[in-house]
């Protein structure tokens, strides 16, 4: 089980998190990662330098990176608590994995900068030392730009809603309430589709596009027989290595949208891995995080492929589904949802 909690500054996010370690969940804060490697180059820890050097770090490395590293870090059949989500592709990259679930807190803003006030632990708040000082901080939180925090963004639709504005004691109930609604929920067996597209999110783990961590299986006899993610082909270099190769198409419409080409998508790696080894796929499903592309679609028809099951749909589908549909292939979305990522045009 994967809890993310997100909320504004002295909320309890860190409060919350401690009450999980003591139901034996592991602790991973995206803003100790920041401090961790700021102390590593000897930079001054202060609220700008923090805000300033997570915001370089997403320009290059993908508005992600922090969810991947510490998504990167966890171990399997362990219950992890993540704190300082301010990015909403850090919450896709946690959403990828399997039973999680966003937590948000909410507190009246006088009272989380009376808590501010009482915590010595933090040498960034020491500049705010004014409530007009705090809520100013505060708006550098707002934004759209994908590679800065987006903390108005990722607070929007949580699973769950925990207001912390009473006492501590109050708040541990609200917490076991919380825990013994959705344990035994998220503790129950996955169906075949959950479970196979949780291995596809994994598969996609190791693509080397930021734009798109995007992973594939296909299945046969609900048996895999062939996986594939989004990266350059064999011995040519990596988007993540010397940057995106962006190509402009033009539609019929008269729209233009921007590209990256780089790399082969991960449903026509799984297919050429499973050619490469003799391997037939003809009648199976292929499992992938959003709707295939176009190019993507006629590869997946012609490979005999009889049902796609994509977790979220694609903005660009409507060609690769008119063809899905004219070729007898059923396509299943299983969560109701265009995907988003960065730099998306």
């Amino acid at each position: 089980m994967i809890i993310g909690l997100t909320g504004s500054y002295c909320s309890g996010k860190d409060t919350i998190a401690n009450m999980l370690i003591e139901r034996d969940f592991l602790h991973i804060s995206l803003s100790d990662l920041l401090r961790n490697e700021m102390k590593k180059k000897n930079i001054k820890i202060t609220r700008a330098s923090l805000i300033r050097f997570a915001n370089d770090l997403r320009k290059k490395f993908g508005p992600g990176v922090l969810a991947r590293v510490a998504f990167n870090s966890m171990m399997p059949n362990t219950n992890y608590v993540i704190s300082s989500i301010r990015n909403l592709f850090e919450l896709e990259v946690l959403k990828s994995g399997k039973n999680f679930i966003h937590v948000h807190i909410e507190a009246p803003a006088k009272i989380r900068f009376e808590r501010l006030l009482k915590r010595k632990d933090r040498p960034e708040d020491d500049k705010l030392k004014t409530f007009k000082d705090f809520v100013e901080y505060e708006k550098k939180e707002q934004g759209d730009d994908p590679l800065k925090q987006q903390l108005h963004i990722v607070s929007q639709n949580p699973d769950v809603i925990i207001r912390n504005d009473k006492s501590l004691d109050v708040l541990k109930k609200k917490v076991n309430k919380f825990l013994k609604k959705w344990m035994p929920v998220l503790a129950r067996r996955p169906s075949w589709d959950e479970y196979f597209m949780s291995i596809a999110m994994t598969v996609g783990s190791r693509g080397t596009c930021a734009r798109g961590k995007l992973g594939a299986v296909i299945v046969k006899d609900k048996r895999i027989v062939a996986t594939g993610y989004a990266g350059s082909p064999v011995g040519l270099p990596h988007c993540d290595d010397v940057g995106h190769e962006f190509h402009l198409r033009t539609h019929e419409d008269g729209s233009v949208t921007k590209h990256c080409v780089r790399t082969t998508h991960g449903e026509a790696n799984a297919i050429a891995q499973a050619a490469r080894h003799g391997v037939s796929v003809k009648g199976g499903t292929i499992y992938c995080k959003m709707t295939p592309c176009y190019d993507c679609a006629k590869l997946i028809i012609n490979a005999g492929i009889k049902r796609v099951v994509a977790e979220r749909d694609y903005h660009a589908s409507k060609e690769s589904k008119r063809i899905f549909k004219q070729a007898g292939i059923k396509l299943d979305i299983l969560i109701n949802e265009v995907t988003k990522y960065a730099n998306q045009k």
